[in-house]
């Protein structure tokens, strides 16, 4: 075709001999390129609107393409150049003038297939443009992206580490943290969707009325509307939802419309069994991996398809140990909250007067969502010399006490003692996920509350009952503090059995491989 319309001169129309690759599947009209035998083309340099098909083999000067395909602006580099420069190319060839064409269109006729006539394949050449293909969108459509719900500090970094995971079963994971801004998770997964950080830290269980009404004045209400209108209008995006956290997370994740899998971190059996809703909501999720196998039992007696698999938890015990320090120490995990400066003056002046006692160094572990420069200026008020030391986020000095800021994972703290090599003998904590992998790497744990074991509040109780004996309440005073860890430090075999009841409740790795693997599975069978 040559300026809209076909001389009579021209020999006729051929079909031109492309191969097609019998294993890509075209979505768009076909159209087949015709040409004469004076026009030796190079073929169509473009996508499908699959956007599978890239430079397929021409023998005879035309191509087997779709509606959607256009040639690249370097196969029509070698284009008759336009009559009217200064002028737009008209759409239609018959308005270009003396018989031009538009660059980007293939040389010769489009003419429409249908499927009927079966294009004969080229097995030989299809081969070849599938492996090219395969390069450039084989892998993207294996990939799924899995949405990854959190809702909680400590969930925060359990997502993230169940994310590396998925990542490594090509799975393509995006976190979405319901509370606080999330975690800094680098090239492990993207953040998604509305966040915002809120004064009680996500702490709005049991009816707590002075953290809900603060949170509402902070933007709760507004949030909480973009992120279930987030949920409903991106879920199709995604393969699945993984939701880590409570019963909340997992109704949240589910309006997103995918399935859902629920890894749950807060109740178990012997804190807090779920209840009837729960279970009810459960059954309807596609996988439900909890924390022990009392509580999988319990739920599996209900209908729900749960299992334990493993603690998500102390698969984040990992990476290296902080250099340059020999064991043992004091550690102190003052948490993840806006609560965490005030705890860590608290915890830093118990740490001071035992650690100038028995000679032990200190390190504090700093979490993302606390800021190293506020923690170190709170210690300058409170005495400290504050300076820099390579490795660690500050270094303190007091009474002949060096005090070390740990701004890396608090697994790396842990690690040593997880591994019985030493390291952490104690730990001072106010932490929630922290405290939990502590215990479960054989460290003794005492936290601090201001009536005591006797009084404690109802987060702190939740964690006594399901640490047992491996955590110690002690009233937050620092002369009964001091006394308590006293005494703890002079009894080594109380401190091996608190190590041992925290292995005991706390479980066994390998939990974030065998979830992921289930997804992987569960998603590969779904196809």
């Amino acid at each position: 075709m040559a300026g809209g319309a076909r001389r009579r001169a021209d020999p006729p129309l051929r079909l031109a001999g492309a191969a097609v690759p019998y294993v890509l599947v075209l979505r768009a009209p076909l159209r087949v390129a015709f040409s004469r035998p004076r026009c030796r083309g190079t073929g169509v340099c473009g996508h499908t609107a699959a956007g599978a098909l890239r430079r397929a083999p021409v023998r005879g000067g035309g191509a087997l393409t779709s509606g959607a395909a256009r040639r690249s602006r370097d196969c029509a580099a070698g284009s008759k150049p336009r009559s009217r420069p200064r002028r737009p190319q008209p759409h239609h060839a018959a308005r270009a003038g003396v018989g031009g064409r538009r660059a980007d269109r293939p040389c010769g006729t489009l003419r429409a297939l249908r499927l009927a006539h079966r294009a004969r394949p080229d097995a030989r050449a299809a081969a070849g443009v599938a492996q090219r293909a395969g390069a450039a969108v084989g892998g993207r459509r294996r990939v799924k992206r899995v949405l990854v719900v959190s809702n909680g500090h400590g969930e925060d970094a359990i997502a993230l580490r169940l994310s590396r995971e998925l990542r490594a079963r090509e799975m393509a994971p995006e976190l979405f943290p319901l509370v606080g801004l999330g975690p800094d998770a680098g090239a492990a997964a993207p953040l998604v969707g509305p966040r915002a950080a809120l004064p009680s830290g996500g702490i709005v269980a049991f009816g707590n009325v002075v953290n809900i009404v603060r949170d509402l004045r902070a933007g709760l209400a507004p949030l909480f509307t973009a992120q279930v209108r987030f949920l409903r209008r991106t879920g199709a995006r995604y393969a699945a939802a993984l939701a880590v956290g409570d019963a909340f997370c997992c109704m949240m994740a589910r309006l997103s419309g995918v399935p859902v899998f629920f890894v749950g971190t807060a109740k178990s059996v012997r804190v807090a069994p779920y209840g009837g809703f729960e279970a009810n909501l459960l059954r309807g999720a596609a996988g439900v991996y909890v924390r022990d196998e009392p509580t999988a039992r319990s739920l599996a007696g209900r209908g729900v398809p749960a299992s334990a698999p493993g603690n998500v938890m102390m698969d984040m015990l990992e990476g290296a140990p902080p250099p340059g320090l020999a064991a043992p120490w004091l550690t102190i995990l003052p948490g993840s909250r806006e609560a965490a400066y005030e705890d860590a003056r608290f915890l830093t002046r118990v740490a001071r007067r035992l650690g100038a006692e028995r000679a032990l160094p200190v390190l504090i572990s700093i979490a993302d969502s606390v800021d190293p420069n506020r923690v170190a200026a709170l210690l300058k008020s409170e005495g400290w010399c504050v300076g820099a030391r390579e490795g660690y986020a500050f270094e303190a000095c007091a009474d002949g006490v060096c005090l070390l800021g740990w701004s890396g994972r608090v697994g790396s703290l842990l690690r040593p003692a997880a591994l019985g090599g030493g390291g952490a003998i104690l730990a001072l904590g106010q932490a929630g996920t922290a405290n939990e992998q502590a215990a479960g790497a054989g460290v003794p744990v005492v936290a601090f509350e201001p009536g005591g074991a006797h009084r404690t509040g109802w987060y702190r109780m939740r964690q006594q009952r399901l640490l047992g004996e491996a955590l110690d309440v002690v009233e937050k005073d620092e002369e009964r503090a001091l006394q308590e860890l006293r005494r703890l430090l002079d009894d080594e075999p109380r401190r091996a059995r608190m190590g041992a009841v925290g292995r005991e409740r706390m479980g066994a790795p390998g939990g974030a491989a065998a979830i992921a693997e289930a997804v992987a599975r569960a998603l590969a069978g779904a196809q």
